[in-house]
């Protein structure tokens, strides 16, 4: 039976025909298994076995478009489990019930009356949907499949997305392990200090009350164990602000613990008689004044009787003020020592610092006449060059100035700067660049200028002997062979590459052109 034969058939049930509609469904359904191919089993089509009965059309991308007698009127998308009307309009199963129950017993499109029970399934124009194709709706994923296989395709498709059990964000399939272990905000964590759970979005609430995590003392910056910052502050820190050990008897003052002791010593006098002043107040206090007895004037015996206890005090009044009157004897004798040591001790900080002074001149004089034995031969010996190669390995730019020397004496004075390049340096990554700089010396105004002559340059190889070596010409326009007019002159000349890393060691050799002007 052709496709227009089916349709006919729908159309020519009678729809006042309540009695023989199971019979019609009954004649239809077998027809339709009589369609089916050999090798088609209704059990194939599951997309619409396991839907639920009040859901609308297949909200899904058809290729090609949907055609228009394949849509529900109602939602407006694919039919889904399709019934046919008795005045032969199509719609999803569950559209056209909800719209029976709800606007009434009509027909949407030509409000023909309609029963519930005169609703058939169209399993001819079901079959048809569930044979056209459809885009996954995931996305990322650009397969197509039958209607009929969407169910099975989501199943494995590794761009669907499912929720994920801890946060509830939607993640795909294939990352959902991954998102549970690494980026889930509610997973479990493992503190490495005290060895507790938290949840990942508490991490930071975690460390900040974690009794074993590492934290800095905010006063002298020491890292040390949470449980242990009270105790540190309280006895060990050096720079935690304490109180001044007289603060019993009156001193206000709150210094670092390192500063304490210079405190005690700088206000002793200070804090002697802070401690006269207590005592005399105590002393005072603890002696009360013996009560006038007004009424009892003419009764001798117990005047007599309370004299005694007036005069108590008097021989622990004198005691108290000749202990007063001693501590602050010693107070003037050891303000006066103090005043002294500080003189004597500013004394030999000003010898000091006139010596330390005396001591760098001669250093540098020192340094002025070893440069000048040179005679324009300067071996530069690079220390700690292994360290050097491991910062620059790490990507930190080594910059290395030698020690000055003259190209003779009377000469010219220079040095040598070394770089290390880095290994992302533009054209000489990994290379040492070696330069020449002119400097402030003790013969430039008896020299002529620009400097006049050769430079060899080598790095020397101090394993294989395979040494590097560079042989220049000076170029009297440029600014670095002028006069300097600063210490060291800011330009240099030299050869950006010139070589790989070898050896520690430099050297810089001086031939002139004119060796009467050296």
């Amino acid at each position: 039976m052709a496709c227009s034969d089916m349709e006919k058939l729908s159309l020519d049930v009678d729809p006042y025909c309540d009695s023989d509609l199971s019979g019609c469904a009954a004649a239809m359904e077998k027809e339709r298994e009589s369609y089916l191919s050999p090798t088609e089993n209704p059990s194939t089509i599951s997309v619409s076995a396991s839907i639920p009965p009040d859901q609308q059309g297949y909200d899904v991308e058809f290729d090609p478009p949907l055609e228009s007698k394949y849509e529900c009127p109602i939602c407006l998308m694919g039919l889904r489990s399709a019934v046919q009307t008795p005045c032969g309009h199509r719609f999803c199963n569950s559209c056209i019930k909800k719209s029976i129950r709800d606007t009434g017993q009509k027909c949407p499109v030509d409000n023909e009356v309609l029963l519930e029970e005169q609703l058939f399934p169209d399993n001819f124009a079901k079959r048809e949907i569930l044979s056209l194709t459809v885009r996954c709706p995931n996305v990322g994923c650009s397969d197509k499949m039958e209607l009929r296989q969407l169910e099975k395709h989501l199943s494995h498709c590794k761009f669907a997305t499912v929720p994920c059990p801890q946060c509830l964000e939607s993640v795909r399939k294939s990352h959902l392990d991954e998102h549970k272990s690494q980026q889930c905000l509610q997973r479990l964590m493992t503190c490495p200090a005290c060895a507790g759970s938290f949840v990942y979005a508490n991490k930071q609430i975690h460390e900040q009350i974690c009794p074993f995590a590492n934290t800095v003392c905010e006063y002298c910056e020491m890292e040390l164990i949470r449980d242990q910052l009270a105790l540190h502050c309280d006895t060990d820190c050096l720079k935690a602000p304490v109180a001044c050990t007289f603060s019993t008897f009156g001193c206000r003052e709150k210094m670092p613990r390192n500063e304490l002791a210079q405190h005690m010593q700088e206000f002793t006098q200070m804090h002697m008689r802070y401690m006269a002043e207590f005592l005399r107040s105590q002393s005072l206090s603890s002696c009360p004044v013996p009560s006038i007895a007004a009424h009892s004037s003419s009764d001798e015996r117990g005047a007599t009787a309370r004299a005694p206890e007036s005069c108590q005090c008097k021989p622990e009044l004198m005691n108290l003020r000749e202990t007063v009157l001693e501590l602050e004897g010693r107070l003037v004798r050891q303000d006066q020592q103090i005043r002294e040591l500080c003189i004597h001790n500013e004394t030999q900080k000003n010898q000091v610092t006139e010596l330390r002074r005396k001591l760098s001149s001669l250093e540098e004089a020192t340094r002025e006449l070893e440069a000048q034995q040179y005679q324009g031969v300067y071996v530069w010996r690079l220390e700690n060059f292994s360290l050097h190669l491991r910062n620059q390995e790490a990507g930190q730019p080594i910059v290395l100035h030698s020690p000055p020397f003259y190209t003779g004496r009377p000469g010219y004075k220079l040095c040598l700067r070394l770089h290390l390049q880095t290994p992302n340096a533009p054209r000489c990554s990994n290379y040492i660049s070696l330069f020449v700089h002119t400097m402030q010396g003790e013969f430039d105004s008896q020299l002529s200028w620009p400097l006049q002559g050769t430079i060899r340059l080598a790095v020397l190889d101090q394993v294989e002997g395979e040494h590097h070596v560079e042989v220049m010409e000076t170029k009297p326009d440029l600014q670095a062979f002028q006069r300097p007019t600063v210490l060291r002159n800011p330009k240099g000349f030299g050869l950006p590459t010139h070589s790989r890393y070898t050896s520690p060691s430099c050297s810089s050799t001086w031939d002139s052109r004119e060796p009467s002007e050296m």
